[in-house]
């Protein structure tokens, strides 16, 4: 009975209708939708699927192909564009009955942390539309915490869906890198990214977890690697990251408060640092530059996608549709990847980056070798204020939390831990390779002690059947 009020909504012509309608109304006041359908994928939906999830609604991030959705990333590059096909994490909802209602905004190509630097519209927090709801998938999770949908697809290159599940008060995975396919996930950092999943409920994001995750010719890279399992006698064990400096007040406090109920779940709790965090961050952005540089190559106005109309040679039209349509942040990280691969530079710093990337999968090997998992911040503030919070630079040194786990290919999940001065406060738990259904475990016991603090909702699926 948990999700039979959203199937209900899925039912049946008139009721897509209804929630279509619905969906406008509740999400004019943040924004985080660019494309609501409640039709489009209907055709390919298997509604009489033998699968809890058969009828379910959810959106998905615009970075991520829904065949007939619009497939824009965020950018003017690829405004107008439909997807002709659709991704392997999409079509395997869709293969058991839950159904792509809309397209999420996002930061353009995934290069942000706060959805203010997607080419259409700027979405806001729904615990305070002043501030930010993260990003770059901040309109998956503003769409999830709002209630407009129980949950939401986004990508996690350096915790872009962790970061602003925080921000929302909801969970927010990262998985193992491999274990969900990429195919249909346009490409940002390929070697870092992974599609992402958000809820507001830890128990439909397992559900939808077990729907997605698993091997796919499409991708190379997935895998079906077999889930890590831990004896039930044996006593938990969390290290708590230390020399956390430059965190506020309130999350210091939010990491003490869901230390204390790892403590009052009989948990071992110990300290543990790593020491190569403080490279992390010019690392990360080095090789997540580079890749981007690479990747981005392909947006040439040529194939697909806009098409600089003041153009007399082929040489022009790259360039000017690029400068037209790219946006500021995209075209740095593009300039500064491409700086870094020149001859005479890799060495100096992409070499280097590579180098401090194994330094960091080895402390996290040592400390995994005596603990379970570690428990961090996921950003060191909490959300805030839109256009003028925060720079794009204090962004960038501010996902320090969050990257480490895509530089490893280890799973992370953030975690709602309580609210601050309002605000949720969200942690995140890491773990070794494969141990994602655990640290889905680990959530489901704690938020049975820490504070259950309601969702902003705007949309009650029961009121629309039924007002």
């Amino acid at each position: 009975m948990k999700y039979e009020p959203w199937k209900a909504l899925t039912a049946s012509d008139q009721t897509r209708r209804a929630y279509q309608e619905a969906l406008v109304r509740a999400d004019s006041e943040i924004s985080s939708l660019l494309q609501i359908d409640t039709e489009c994928g209907a055709e390919d939906c298997r509604f009489d699927a033998d699968s809890s999830l058969a009828g379910v609604p959810f959106s998905v991030k615009d970075n991520i192909a829904v065949r007939g959705f619009q497939f824009s990333c965020g950018s003017n590059i690829l405004k107008g564009l439909t997807a002709p096909y659709t991704a392997a994490a999409v079509q395997r909802l869709l293969d058991i009955g839950a159904l792509p209602v809309a397209k999420t905004n996002m930061d353009e190509f995934g290069m942000g942390s706060a959805t203010e630097n997607s080419a259409f519209q700027m979405t806001r927090n729904p615990w305070d539309t002043g501030r930010v709801p993260g990003g770059s998938s901040g309109g998956s999770a503003a769409s999830v915490a709002a209630g407009l949908v129980p949950f939401s697809l986004g990508s996690d290159t350096g915790g872009s869906v962790r970061q602003p599940a925080a921000f929302c008060g909801i969970y927010g995975l990262k998985p193992t890198y491999g274990r969900i396919s990429r195919y249909g996930l346009a490409a940002y950092a390929s070697s870092l990214e992974t599609v992402g999943l958000l809820s507001g409920d830890i128990d439909l994001l397992q559900e939808v977890f077990a729907a997605v995750s698993g091997r796919d010719s499409g991708d190379q890279t997935s895998n079906s690697i077999a889930p890590l399992n831990r004896p039930e006698e044996n006593t938990p064990v969390a290290a708590v990251l230390s020399g956390m400096e430059g965190v506020t007040p309130e999350i210091a406090q939010g990491c003490r408060q869901a230390a204390e109920a790892m403590r009052s779940l009989g948990w071992e709790v110990k300290e543990a640092s790593l020491p190569s965090l403080k490279y992390a961050v010019s690392a990360y952005y080095t090789i997540a530059m580079a890749e981007a540089s690479a990747n981005l190559a392909r947006y040439t106005g040529i194939r697909y996608g806009y098409r600089s109309s003041r153009a007399v040679s082929q040489e022009e039209l790259v360039r000017k549709t690029r400068n037209e349509a790219f946006g500021r942040e995209v075209k740095l990280r593009i300039l500064l990847g491409t700086h870094v691969l020149r001859s005479g530079f890799q060495d100096q710093y992409y070499i280097k980056a590579q180098k401090i990337r194994t330094r960091i999968r080895g402390e996290f090997d040592q400390i995994f070798s005596q603990a379970d998992m570690i428990l961090m911040p996921v950003f060191p503030v909490q959300a805030f204020e839109a256009a003028s919070g925060m720079t794009p630079l204090q962004q960038k040194i501010a996902d320090r939390f969050t990257l480490t786990a895509n530089m490893a290919g280890i799973p992370a999940l953030a975690f709602p831990a309580g609210l601050q001065d309002g605000l949720p406060a969200g942690m995140q738990l890491l773990g070794p390779a494969g141990s994602d259904e655990l640290l889905m475990h680990y959530a489901r016991c704690l938020q049975e002690v820490l504070p259950k603090d309601p969702l902003p909702l705007r949309l009650d699926p029961r009121e629309v059947l039924h007002g």
